[in-house]
């Protein structure tokens, strides 16, 4: 699970983007200022860096900077509400990895936090074949196997299994599965999610109602365990 650091002095916004990144399955620190903003991101290894520009004790820029100084290589969108293109060149060039003007679209934020994170941790090697407890998966063939027993899944089921699999190291929200596995996420219930891993478990679990691998994550959505 991917630990965010919001550095944001209003408190309306920094509670806003606090609980929308924790739904999305991220684990969230925050600051209010920029002196207990950089604080926290030397001594704690966030993933990514979200840094309003207008700060109370240092500014974004400085922080940015100071952040840099000291070698940190993490990924820093800096926000801020001013539109004039120098501050944004400016950021730029101290550093940060993207630039968000307020007032922004959470979706559209959400996105650009995913594409630095992708950037900035890419995925391990694309699982091709897999196996944990008593079941081997080939997602080439598309084939499941329990010993010498053939386990019917669907091709969705293959995908979703292939999706939690190669997130093993964390937790992922449904609605993080709807965008990466539908078409028109927009069209269908996240709670559809729960109704395809159910089956997965009913397939694969030894236990459904116990299950080992397919864990589900309290207010955020599910997890692989190997």
């Amino acid at each position: 699970m991917h630990e965010i650091l919001i550095v944001e002095d209003e408190e309306s916004i920094l509670m806003a983007l606090e609980d929308d990144l924790t739904m999305e399955g991220y684990r969230v620190e925050t600051a209010a200022d920029g002196v207990t903003g950089l604080a926290k991101a030397l001594q704690g290894a966030p993933d990514l860096v979200i840094l309003d520009v207008m700060l109370p004790g240092m500014d974004g820029f400085d922080v940015c900077r100071r952040l840099r100084a000291e070698g940190r290589r993490v990924p820093i969108m800096m926000l801020t509400a001013k539109g004039q293109e120098v501050d944004k060149v400016l950021g730029l060039e101290l550093g940060a990895d993207d630039y968000v003007t307020k007032p922004f679209s959470p979706r559209e934020l959400l996105a650009r936090v995913k594409a630095l994170l992708r950037r900035a941790h890419p995925q391990d090697e694309r699982v091709e074949r897999f196996r944990f407890g008593d079941v081997e998966v080939d997602f080439r063939k598309f084939e499941a196997r329990r010993g010498a027993e053939v386990i019917d899944l669907t091709r969705f089921e293959f995908d979703l299994l292939r999706y939690l699999i190669e997130r093993r190291r964390e937790a992922v929200s449904r609605d993080q599965i709807l965008e990466e596995l539908w078409d028109d996420p927009a069209a269908v219930f996240p709670r559809t999610v729960d109704t395809h891993v159910a089956n997965l478990r009913r397939k694969l679990e030894s236990d459904p109602a116990s299950p080992r691998h397919i864990l589900s994550v309290r207010g955020v959505g599910y997890r692989f365990a190997e």
